[in-house]
């Protein structure tokens, strides 16, 4: 009878379980791990929607938008979360995604009117290094300098792509020279962020392309200040992080519900000491202590979605042009 009761109570609790709706995330790698964003927003997310979120790591960011087109509308995913602003022109072009209906008071430096792609952080482009280092100051003398870096692959790697941008924005048609320069000084290029970050903590390599946030890491979790971001003349090119939903989703309703969400204290407040970025909705409590000390670049670089788009395959094939010799 025991045995009975108890196999009753355990057949109710999954068959309840069964029933909780499932929205399938996808997104970049970090994002899913156990120090990255994750965690606390599905145990946030789940608390108030009573749901089951899957998050599911597809790659670096710029692998997420070559899955979805890989998949198609047979794509598990509901919600792609990961995309960035050198991405949306493609990834609006496939058809495969819906309008998202959130509005948000953002903190952006830059007013926000895409109606496909909703943001949820931003951030500049930076080389770290370690503090006591002396370092250039622009990407010519890093080009005549025998310092050693680790960049991500463009193909893959949303910060790779943007590195591309950044050139390709500070300096147009002198980009080519500028790789040709910056070829010797690249140690390996990676496909994604995390292993590029990995080896520069490995000291493979004198510095690595990150974010002007990702000193703040090392400060705040480890109360280490022994790394920096480099300041360089040109400016810093921006990234804007972006979620969008799938039009073939089979959980709009939810989806959507995600995506305001996404754009709520409960999120927000997340990203600052997760994902190592600024909130493009800035938490009641402002940003964490530490922020403070990061650079703020003296100029800001970047191309519209559909610049972005239209200069991706040139500034793709100069860059493995010049480290292909």
């Amino acid at each position: 009878m025991k045995y009975s009761v108890f196999a009753a109570a355990v057949l109710s609790a999954s068959a309840a379980y069964a029933e909780k709706p499932e929205l399938t995330v996808y997104t970049y790698d970090s994002f899913v791990s156990d120090w990255g964003p994750g965690p606390a927003v599905e145990a946030a997310f789940e608390a108030q929607c009573g749901c089951d979120l899957k998050l599911v790591g597809a790659g670096d960011g710029a692998a997420l938008l070559a899955r979805i087109k890989l998949e198609g509308a047979r794509s598990d995913a509901d919600v792609v979360l990961g995309l960035d602003t050198n991405l949306t022109a493609a990834a609006a072009a496939t058809g495969l995604f819906a309008e998202h209906g959130v509005t948000a008071e953002y903190s952006l430096p830059l007013a926000w009117e895409d109606a496909t792609f909703a943001p949820y952080d931003w951030g500049y482009f930076a080389f770290v290094h370690n503090a006591d280092a002396t370092v250039p100051g622009d990407f010519k003398a890093l080009g005549a300098s025998d310092m050693k870096i680790v960049i991500q692959d463009p193909r893959s790697s949303t910060p790779g792509l943007g590195l591309l941008m950044w050139v390709k924005a500070a300096y147009g048609a002198e980009a080519p020279a500028i790789w040709a320069d910056l070829a010797d000084n690249v140690v390996t290029v990676t496909k994604g962020w995390s292993e590029a970050y990995g080896l520069f903590l490995e000291g493979e390599a004198d510095m690595v392309l990150s974010y002007t946030t990702s000193p703040a890491y090392h400060l705040i979790a480890e109360e280490d200040g022994s790394k920096a971001a480099a300041s360089f003349a040109e400016g810093h090119y921006m990234q804007v992080e972006v979620a969008g939903i799938l039009a073939g989703s089979d959980q709009p309703e939810l989806a959507q519900e995600f995506m305001g969400f996404m754009v709520s204290e409960a999120f927000q407040s997340i990203i600052p000491t997760t994902n190592w970025m600024y909130p493009a909705v800035t938490p009641a409590a402002g940003l964490p202590e530490g922020f403070e000390t990061l650079i703020t670049p003296a100029k800001s670089l970047l191309l519209s979605a559909d610049e972005a788009a239209e200069m991706r395959d040139g500034a793709l094939a100069e860059w493995l042009d010049a480290l292909s010799q």
